[in-house]
C-alpha cells in the first residue's frame, strides 16, 4: 500500500488545528512549520496551498497567513441563490460554464420535470460554482425546454434564480435528496482527488403554479461547503 505523502499528513494535522482556531488568527510561517515538522519549506508550502484552496486560510502579502472566516452553513430547509449566499459570506461569487444547451433529457430528468413528450428535451446548464475563485461545487441544472431563454443570460457572473424571476417565474417550494459520492470526473473541476467524497444534493423546485421548473444536482466539496439540518426526534416505539 502506498504511503500517504508527507505534505498530506502535514495538511491533515494543520486542518485539525484550524478547527479550533478563530478567524483572523495567524498561521505560523512556512519556516517555523518546516522546523516543527522537520521537512523542507516546499513540503509545508504544498500543505498550505491545499488549505488555501479549501478556503481555510488566506495569505496577505506583507502581513502573513491567517485563518479565514468560514462560510456559514446553509440551512437544509432553505434554498437561496448561490450568488446571495456567497455574498453573504463576504466573498465574491462566480461560475465557470461547462455546458449550456438544449439536449435530450435523461429518464431521471424527464421524471423530475414531469416532461410528457415522447422524446423530451431539457435546457441543460452545467457550471463550476466558485467563491473568491475557489471551486465549491459542480452544478448540473436542467429546466423545461420552453425556458431556453435562459441560455441567453450571463451564466458566468449572473444568477439563474434571478433569471427565472425575470421570466415571471417564482420558485416557491423544493425537495432535496442528499448523498455522498466520490468526485470522479468532477475532480479536475474542483481541484480535488478523484476519491474525494462530495456532498451531493439532488433537488427539484416548483414555481408559483406548482409546476416543476428546475431539477439540479449539485456536487459540493465537503471541506468547503456545509448544510445545517434541524430535525425532530421521534420517541422510541
Amino acid at each position: 500500500m502506498a504511503k500517504t505523502p508527507l505534505y498530506v499528513r502535514i495538511e491533515r494535522e494543520l486542518r485539525a488545528r484550524l478547527a479550533g482556531a478563530r478567524p483572523g488568527d495567524p498561521v505560523p510561517a512556512e519556516s517555523a512549520l518546516a522546523e516543527e515538522f522537520g521537512v523542507a519549506r516546499m513540503t509545508v508550502r504544498a500543505a498550505l496551498n491545499a488549505l488555501e484552496a479549501d478556503g481555510l486560510i488566506e495569505r496577505i502579502q506583507g502581513r502573513g497567513t491567517f485563518v479565514r472566516q468560514r462560510p456559514a452553513p446553509r440551512a437544509a430547509g432553505t434554498l437561496m441563490s448561490f450568488h446571495d449566499q456567497v455574498r453573504g459570506w463576504g466573498r465574491t461569487p462566480s461560475s465557470r460554464l461547462l455546458e449550456a444547451e438544449v439536449r435530450p433529457a435523461s429518464a431521471e430528468e424527464a421524471t423530475a420535470l414531469q416532461l410528457a413528450a415522447r422524446a423530451p428535451r431539457v435546457v441543460a446548464i452545467a457550471r463550476v460554482r466558485l467563491a473568491d475563485g475557489v471551486p465549491l461545487a459542480v452544478e448540473y441544472a436542467c429546466f423545461p425546454p420552453h425556458l431556453d431563454a435562459l441560455l441567453d443570460r450571463d451564466l458566468e457572473s449572473g444568477s439563474l434564480h434571478r433569471a427565472l424571476h425575470d421570466l415571471g417565474l417564482r420558485p416557491t417550494l423544493g425537495s432535496s435528496t442528499l448523498t455522498a459520492q466520490p468526485a470522479g470526473p468532477d475532480a479536475e473541476h474542483l481541484h480535488v482527488p478523484a476519491t474525494e467524497p462530495l456532498l451531493v444534493e439532488a433537488r427539484c423546485i416548483v414555481d408559483q403554479r406548482s409546476a416543476p421548473v428546475e431539477y439540479t444536482i449539485s456536487r459540493y466539496v465537503g471541506a468547503r461547503y456545509a448544510l445545517h439540518v434541524t430535525f425532530d426526534v421521534q420517541p422510541p416505539r
